[in-house]
């Protein structure tokens, strides 16, 4: 097996407030068919989509759909080239409707990082280090 993560799917409560968040607000690519429940959005690397939440339990077979909607026990992260861009990022999130769960500020293991959550409460930490490096493609190095 080859080591990849090549989609994480959200699902969400609905469809098309999380697709202008994502598209309209975050500025991600969207691939959508009209008259599909899924979104598809271009990231570098790993893909994104959007898939109502009902329709995601249900075909994960999962019984946990109505259970507390507490920490998820998740957290995405978009990994910043330049300190500026948190911020710049974590205000963008908040114009497009998001929430700041935790304002951008120096972080323990020496970079620069905040949280916010999109409309259906998934987390996002937004986060700069002046150790990291990115390929031409955008993806964190990990070497």
């Amino acid at each position: 097996m080859e080591p990849r993560i090549s989609l994480i799917t959200l699902g969400v409560d609905d469809l098309e407030r999380a697709y202008r968040f994502y598209a309209e607000g975050l500025g991600f690519p969207a691939h959508r068919t009209e008259g599909q429940d899924i979104v598809f959005f271009s990231t570098a690397g790993t893909r994104l989509a959007l898939y109502p939440r009902e329709k995601l339990a249900e075909d994960a077979g999962s019984r946990l759909i109505g259970r507390d909607r507490g920490f998820p026990g998740i957290t995405l992260a978009h990994n910043t080239r330049e300190k500026t861009e948190v911020d710049e990022i974590l205000q963008r999130a908040e114009a497009a409707g998001g929430a700041i769960v935790k304002p951008a500020q120096d972080a323990f293991w020496g970079g620069y990082s905040g949280y916010f959550a999109d409309p259906d409460g998934y987390l996002w930490e937004v986060a700069w280090a002046e150790f990291w490096q990115f390929d031409a493609n955008g993806a964190l190095v990990l070497d």
